[in-house]
């Protein structure tokens, strides 16, 4: 495990020495420097975790040195050191973004605890939102269907590993979640969880979200993969990916090592990479629109994600989960769901998948004054829909328009009427099952339109 880096930037060399001698028997890297100057200089040069940064230093001084190096890494830890009737400077200083501040002479039992006070804020932080996702993550793994057994036992032996996932599923259908299960479950969890949508980010902001980049003013902006050090990197939507940065993901995964935008010094960095994707990965790279290098590299352990209209054994056990999760969630007591309205959820389609079950669970919990869940409460959700189809309808400007509308509105209701149950609607309507499901998918029919 590779140790966290401390810069210590101080005039007194007894200070430099003795903070230097501490830090090393506590197990970190420690570099040392006398001036801001120079402090500022190796940070554009290196990356520390944590600097302790003497107020009065000769010519640059202390607050001018922070402000500089939060113009260069924003992110970075700082301790400030002040001597006696110093202590406003110090003050002013956490205003610019300073961890803490310690006063000489220095008590080494403070300056210690301080420091991993410091090192600790933002994992902690980060700890914070992950305990928050964890309740959510582990609704992937809740079911009896056939595929979710397999998956469970599937990640059970890949997640101790430091093998490359990649997990296949249509959107919604948990891809991100199931990322941090993993990484929850493996040796890596007490590191970064770092994500990034690939589909989300323009073709040229990319490299520089995962390789960071350094400006020739010196500022730098770590990447993706940096933070990601020790932990996880989870690429969204890999299949978005442009050939360019693929080429370079490539490389790094074979050195550990990349170069960010704006040097040609290498950086290292420990991840496991997991990505996911909704296309057809094998399909891209035989359009050449996908290197089978990295297809190869990145598919070594495969996850199949089964859509919910393919599990609906398991609809009432999420709705039983989420229905708890929320009404803890809001402060309510726990709702419950009658017979009718559960079948109903397990007669819709679910386009959205577990994600719009979410979704709307997260809506009758909040909109459901009563204890109970029932099919009354189908209509009200669903009252303010049909009125924008009756609108939609006024607006029309073509009679083909009026009888898309009309279709829409009247599908819509008899659906909600038999309680999504498909074979009903369709007999109701005079149409077979494979021709309802058909209009229901071209007039994008469904709970959370």
């Amino acid at each position: 495990m590779k140790e966290k880096k401390i810069l210590v930037i101080d005039d007194e060399s007894g200070i430099r020495s003795s903070l230097k001698g501490i830090f090393e028997d506590e197990g970190y890297t420690v570099k040392t420097t006398s001036s801001g100057e120079k402090g500022v200089d190796k940070l554009k040069e290196e990356n520390f975790d944590l600097i302790l940064l003497d107020i009065w230093l000769p010519e640059m001084n202390g607050i001018e040195a922070l402000k500089k190096i939060k113009n260069i890494d924003e992110d970075i830890q700082v301790v400030m050191i002040t001597g006696h009737g110093s202590v406003e400077a110090a003050v002013q200083s956490t205003k610019l973004g300073a961890y803490d501040f310690l006063e000489k002479p220095l008590s080494l039992e403070k300056v210690v605890v301080t420091a991993k006070n410091a090192l600790k804020q933002k994992s902690l932080e980060e700890e914070n939102v992950q305990l928050r996702q964890e309740m959510k993550s582990k609704f992937n793994l809740i079911g009896k269907a056939k595929a979710i057994q397999k998956i469970r036992e599937k990640i059970q032996t890949a997640a101790p590993s430091n093998g490359r996932i990649l997990i296949y599923g249509e959107h919604g259908t948990g891809k991100k979640l199931i990322a941090r299960f993993i990484h929850q479950h493996s040796k890596r969890s007490r590191h970064p969880f770092i994500q990034i949508n690939v589909a989300a980010i323009p073709d040229n902001l990319i490299e520089s979200e995962l390789f960071g980049y350094t400006e020739n003013s010196g500022k730098k902006k770590k990447g993706k993969l940096l933070l990601a050090h020790q932990g996880t990197l989870f690429l969204d939507e890999i299949g978005e990916l442009s050939l360019k940065t693929q080429d370079k993901l490539i490389k790094f995964m074979e050195e550990n090592k990349y170069e960010p935008i704006g040097t040609s010094k290498k950086v290292e960095s420990d991840v496991r990479i997991i990505a996911s994707t909704h296309l057809n990965l094998r399909e891209l790279t035989s359009d050449k629109k996908f290197r089978e290098e990295l297809f190869f590299k990145l598919n070594v352990i495969p996850i199949k994600l089964p859509p919910l209209r393919e599990r609906k054994e398991d609809i009432p056990l999420l709705i039983n989960y989420f229905l708890k999760y929320f009404s803890s969630e809001y402060g309510k007591k726990q709702k419950t769901m009658d017979k009718k309205a559960m079948e109903a959820f397990i007669n819709y389609s679910w386009p959205g998948n577990i994600s719009e079950l979410i979704n709307v669970i997260e809506r009758f919990v909040i909109m459901v004054k009563e204890d109970e869940i029932n099919s009354s409460h189908l209509y009200l959700l669903v009252e303010p829909i049909e009125s924008e189809f009756l609108q939609e309808a006024k607006k029309a400007t073509s009679l083909k328009k009026a009888r898309e509308n009309f279709d829409k509105e009247f599908i819509h209701n008899t659906l909600v009427k038999n309680s999504w149950d498909l074979d009903k609607a369709a007999s109701e309507l005079e149409i077979d099952k494979k021709t309802l499901q058909a209009n229901i998918k071209r007039l994008g029919i469904c709970f959370s339109k």
